[in-house]
């Protein structure tokens, strides 16, 4: 009888490691992975997927520091910020044998400056930030950062974005300055204009919601992720997405694994299924954002592949800039949102 209890013993222990290693947790940006996907890779490496969401980098960051690292299992943070992780030692290399769907990843992504070598990061999709605008029959609207800067300009209400970068670095670019300006004076203008805005705005929304808020017309404008506007666009034809003539933000988002990951084996097969061509191409199809997996490209919707709101033509790419990490800069950075947000 006590052998019998100790085998079911066993078993029971076995069945509770097993449980524990199927599965992923995952913390991702919200409506940002068709659930189909999801549903797929748990039937086939049955396993469970729990998701947790976030809205801007800034709280990404500070949940993975706050005891994250040892919680989620894929991250997806974007460019400037694994550069961040990295120094700070929140995540954990890749096994390169696990990724064999790497050799996708399209040239222009491989051994990026914010990782070389794609040593703890591979790209999951790549955008710009703009401005999701409603137009009225015949209207025309002024394809500039002043609708939100310049009171002259307003042609309705608007939304800022509630992402310190991104808020910054719009204010930055009407004035014709780089986004990774590190100049107290610059930045002080950048700060004033957000402060002006701010009396003259609906509020602060992350992408999402300020996507939300123009779709339910409760807003004219909301500055706005590419992949969001789009997707808003394919629901009310009323709306449409822009770069600002200034100029604006080229960003990559990318899967990570943190540095204490409880099931990174998992985690290195989920990061090698979203690079397959067709779960790849499924993914920005749902997304409405442009992949950087050349062997997706054949098979996303063509519609999508010549959409200037997707994939810029060459003269709004030569106004793009990538965020860089400013290391101790960036303090100037979060004492002009500090600012922005309290005042």
């Amino acid at each position: 009888m006590k052998k019998l209890s100790l085998f079911f013993l066993s078993l029971l222990i076995c069945a509770v490691a097993s449980a524990e290693t199927n599965k992923l947790n995952l913390f991702i940006w919200s409506e940002y992975i068709d659930p189909e996907i999801i549903s797929n890779f748990e039937k086939k490496f049955d396993c469970k997927v729990i998701t947790d969401l976030y809205e801007d980098s800034e709280s990404m960051l500070a949940k993975i520091e706050g005891g994250g690292v040892s919680l989620y299992d894929i991250a997806v943070p974007p460019d400037y910020i694994v550069s961040v992780m990295i120094k700070k030692k929140l995540l954990a290399a890749l096994n390169m044998s696990n990724i064999p769907n790497a050799i996708n990843v399209d040239d222009k992504f491989v051994n990026p400056s914010y990782d070389p070598g794609n040593a703890y990061s591979m790209p999951y999709q790549w955008g710009t930030v703009g401005i999701y605008a409603r137009k009225k029959a015949g209207q025309t609207i002024d394809e500039s950062w002043g609708i939100l800067f310049d009171p002259k300009m307003n042609a309705g209400s608007f939304v800022m974005i509630d992402s310190m970068r991104e808020s910054i670095d719009s204010a930055l670019k009407y004035k014709g300055y780089s986004i990774n300006t590190t100049e107290p004076a610059k930045l002080k203008e950048a700060r004033d204009l957000l402060l002006d805005a701010k009396k003259r705005t609906l509020g602060f929304e992350s992408g999402v919601g300020g996507k939300n808020k123009v779709l339910g017309k409760g807003a004219t404008f909301a500055v706005a992720y590419s992949g969001d506007a789009v997707r808003g666009m394919s629901e009310d034809p009323e709306t449409y997405y822009f770069v600002p003539r200034e100029g604006s933000e080229i960003w990559v988002d990318n899967m990570v694994i943190p540095a204490k990951a409880p099931h990174k084996e998992m985690a290195e097969k989920f990061i090698n299924y979203i690079l397959d061509p067709e779960v790849g191409a499924k993914l920005s199809d749902f997304n409405q954002y442009a992949t950087p997996n050349k062997a997706s490209l054949l098979l996303i919707d063509q519609d999508d592949r010549k959409n200037p709101a997707i994939y810029p033509s060459k003269e709004v790419m030569a106004k793009l800039e990538f965020v860089q990490d400013l290391g101790s800069h960036t303090r100037i950075f979060d004492q002009v949102w500090t600012e922005v947000k309290t005042k």
